[in-house]
């Protein structure tokens, strides 16, 4: 065993609850913590010296210096294995051009995907573990994982073993997910409908024989896919044997519902998510997911996050890192500022960047400190916890321990 410390706080988030609103002083402080290791599991949290005097041979990792200790953070939606840059994107979208105007002068989307099936495997390897190095630096070691810029079957298996052979590379969990239903290429000859047949026919077997993803993801929005086709298409990959979640109610109302009536893990955006519609979502288990780097992006209006919370729903909070709408991934800004505009409690904002984001990808395992739970945590040079948020992600990560090594 390996007993961690001291630090000035360790902020365990034990004992919060997994859905609705949380107030800070629910949070569990243990002044002048340590975190007690076996293996990779945690033994046991408490008073560093009250640890060392009950395990008197446990090898010792000091701390210098001020720090607090919290649980690792969880990214349960992006999109970091891409190729190319969308910068003109942004440039044209903050001078005033449309969605449809961008995407026709050959932006948006289809952008990306041209650039990543033009991209080796190597570059897009490369890529992707820089993109991994940057968030386990911000203290992020669970990492979901889409695909979605290939968009036919070569394209989407080479994405999906691509993000396989990056969890060989780093000690970081990936969640790979397939979003081969991210929108029609327009390449693709045929409906909509037969666009999805496609995707059950011919690339969904191939990804559950080559164990590539047990998650797939689908965009519902005008632009994209339809209600009735998408719920269609969702429960039939359910019938597959995949987990489900969608992109839902980024810019109209409705297909959290169908999240919901599908047993989706999670929704994700919602944006434009009505009234009657939160209390839907509070009453199930699928977790609402705000992903304020896309608002900030595209200058839309953030999820309704304390609607959410005040319902009883399950609030998470991803990143959405993507190279179109949410090019920043900085996980702790945008949950900073997405609790300045919601009103958001910091124990919320921690709930949601931890335990609650892990249950969106079927997690249990981490997001706590606690006994039992995996050895991911991260530390910062304070002594409040309370300034992570308040820097809005310019406080950095000092250190971050997985499986309970200082990596």
């Amino acid at each position: 065993m390996k007993l961690i410390g001291p630090f000035k706080q360790v902020v365990t988030l034990a004992n919060l609850p997994l859905r609705g609103k949380i107030s800070d002083d629910q949070l569990e402080i243990i002044a002048d913590g340590g975190i007690l290791i076996n293996e990779d599991k945690i033994q046991k949290v408490g008073n560093f010296e009250a640890l060392q005097s009950e395990n008197q041979n446990v090898e010792i990792e000091h701390i210098e210096g001020v720090q607090t200790a919290l649980p690792a953070f969880t990214d349960s939606h992006t999109h970091i294995c891409f190729g190319g840059n969308r910068a003109n994107d942004f440039a044209m979208r903050n001078a005033g051009k449309t969605y449809l105007e961008i995407a026709e002068s050959g932006g948006g989307i289809w952008s990306s995907v041209q650039h990543t099936r033009k991209a080796s495997e190597d570059e897009l390897l490369t890529s992707l573990l820089e993109r991994i190095n940057f968030l386990i630096a911000q203290g992020i070691t669970t990492i979901e994982v889409k695909s979605g810029y290939g968009l036919d079957v070569e394209n989407e298996l080479k994405m999906l073993r691509i993000i396989k052979e990056a969890q060989t590379k780093t000690v970081a969990t990936l969640v790979p997910t397939c979003l081969s239903a991210h929108l029609k290429p327009r390449d693709f000859e045929g409906t909509n409908e037969e666009y999805l047949n496609y995707i059950l026919k011919e690339i969904l077997p191939k990804v559950k024989e080559e164990s590539l993803a047990k998650r797939v993801d689908i965009f519902i929005e005008k632009s994209a896919f339809q209600p009735a086709e998408s719920k269609s298409f969702l429960l039939k990959t359910k019938e597959l044997g995949f987990e489900i979640t969608v992109h839902a109610d980024q810019f109209t109302p409705g297909s959290s519902r169908i999240a919901v009536e599908v047993g989706a893990r999670s929704a994700d955006h919602l944006e434009a998510t009505i009234d009657e519609d939160i209390e839907f979502l509070a009453k199930s288990d699928t977790v609402a997911t705000a992903l304020p780097g896309a608002s900030l992006g595209l200058g839309e209006k953030f999820t309704p996050a304390r609607k959410l919370l005040d319902a009883g729903a399950i609030l998470a909070i991803a990143s959405d890192w993507n190279p179109g709408s949410a090019p920043m991934g900085n996980l702790v800004t945008q949950a900073s500022i997405l609790a300045t505009f919601e009103k958001l409690t910091t124990a919320e904002v921690l709930a949601g960047i931890t335990f609650r984001s892990a249950f969106a990808l079927g997690l249990h395992d981490r997001g706590k400190l606690e006994e039992g739970l995996k050895a991911d945590f991260v530390t910062f040079k304070t002594d409040n916890f309370q300034n992570v948020l308040y820097n809005q992600g310019s406080l950095k990560a000092e250190k971050v321990f997985i499986n309970g090594k200082n990596i």
